[in-house]
């Protein structure tokens, strides 16, 4: 290129029409960096949410046969912080808003996820507690979790439940549940609930005892011992004996 042509060539400025549009998107770009900083404390909770709903989920579904009312409200608290933590995730900290019938799609999917990922952890950690429950527990929790995932990813379709990968999930599963009910079969629970204790596995007994106590008595010490001796032959009865019968 001649002197001449150098000259004459236009400058190139930050005026021009081409080079506006990708200034734009790079200060949009620094923004968003800038905000995802200032937000860390809301990233953290959401992050922290996913874990704590799915434990409290985990220890629900596990746990319920124990005391169903008392772990109902636990689930339904975990399903609580666990959609709080989606909503936070997907919809206020997103650079890109979703629509609304994907951030319901996202939120139901990520209520079926929650409760995948507590039976396959809950199950993973009480299986000796409970291994006939868990033995079921665990296959289920497997392919509620890759239903709900394939569901709330953006990537993919609910076709993708039915690919080579879902194939694969299902051909997990089904070993996994046979392979499990047979070493489930082979544990021994010498008390039901698996001996794990939560405080009213002595209840049963201690009512059954209180109930051998007569009527309107306080139980001692010596309560299993007869509370009279039986009368020697030729004595005569303790007074105030009287129930009714002739002797």
């Amino acid at each position: 290129m001649s002197s001449t042509q150098l000259i004459e060539r236009p400058y190139e400025t930050d005026d021009q029409p081409g080079l506006r549009p990708s200034g734009r998107a790079a200060l949009r770009k620094a923004r968003s960096r800038r905000a995802r900083k200032q937000a860390l404390l809301a990233r953290y909770l959401g992050y922290v949410g996913y874990f704590v709903g799915a434990g409290l989920i985990s220890g629900a579904v596990v746990h319920h046969p124990l005391d169903p009312a008392r772990y109902t409200r636990i689930a339904g608290y975990g399903v609580l912080v666990f959609l709080a933590a989606t909503l936070l995730n997907e919809y206020i900290l997103a650079e890109k808003k979703p629509t609304l019938p994907r951030m319901a799609q996202v939120m139901g999917a990520s209520l079926l996820l929650s409760f995948g990922i507590g039976m396959l952890s809950g199950g993973l950690q009480h299986f000796e507690d409970f291994p006939d429950r868990a033995a079921i527990l665990i296959p289920v929790g497997v392919t509620l979790s890759f239903v709900a995932y394939v569901l709330k990813d953006a990537e993919s379709t609910w076709r993708r439940i039915f690919s080579v990968a879902g194939l694969s999930v299902l051909v997990v599963v089904a070993i996994s549940f046979v392979g499990l009910r047979y070493v489930a079969s082979t544990i021994e629970v010498p008390v039901e609930g698996g001996g794990h204790s939560h405080g009213g596995a002595a209840e049963p007994a201690e009512e059954g005892h209180d109930e051998k106590a007569p009527e309107g008595t306080t139980p001692s010490a010596g309560a299993t011992q007869p509370t009279s001796a039986p009368a020697a032959p030729g004595e005569a009865e303790a007074p105030g004996h009287d129930d009714g019968h002739g002797h």
